[in-house]
């Protein structure tokens, strides 16, 4: 059995952690998503953003008991600090699948792993507004009113 090396606990800061209902909807509502049997990751690639964030949500679906859903928790928390620096920066939501459970420990930490690879490769969202700026665009001349 190969032992993974430790990582020391400030590689997830507390500012590398969604934390608030509107975070996770934004998510939702702008990232691409990821998935695998029994895992599902919503990624949200931002060029302004300054790290990889992460937020987890294990259902009472998934497992009735506390014990199994932290289990799962603990593992992906544990994945993503070892795997965050080599991450583009952005929000990342996973959620697990009904099954999660049932998976050991390094089956369910091999989907995460798969997961966060596929998310490498994503490109960043186009920042907000009607078309993207061009590069021979120049300032609208002032006019006398």
């Amino acid at each position: 059995m190969n032992k993974l090396p430790p990582v020391p606990p400030s590689d997830f800061p507390p500012n590398a952690r969604l934390r608030v209902s509107a975070q996770y909807q934004a998510v939702f509502k702008a990232g691409r998503r990821l998935s695998s049997p029994q895992l599902r990751l919503f990624a949200h690639v931002r060029a302004e953003a300054a790290e990889p964030r992460l937020g987890v949500a294990v259902s009472k679906k998934v497992d009735k008991r506390a014990v199994g859903r932290n289990r799962i928790k603990r593992i992906a928390r544990d994945v993503f600090r070892r795997e965050r620096h080599r991450l583009p920066a952005g929000d990342y939501v996973l959620i697990a699948q009904p099954g999660a459970a049932a998976l050991d420990n390094p089956a369910l930490r091999e989907q995460w792993l798969q997961l966060l690879e596929r998310a490498r490769s994503l490109k960043p969202t186009a920042p907000a507004g009607t078309m993207p700026a061009s590069p021979d665009a120049r300032e609208r001349p002032a006019t006398d009113s």
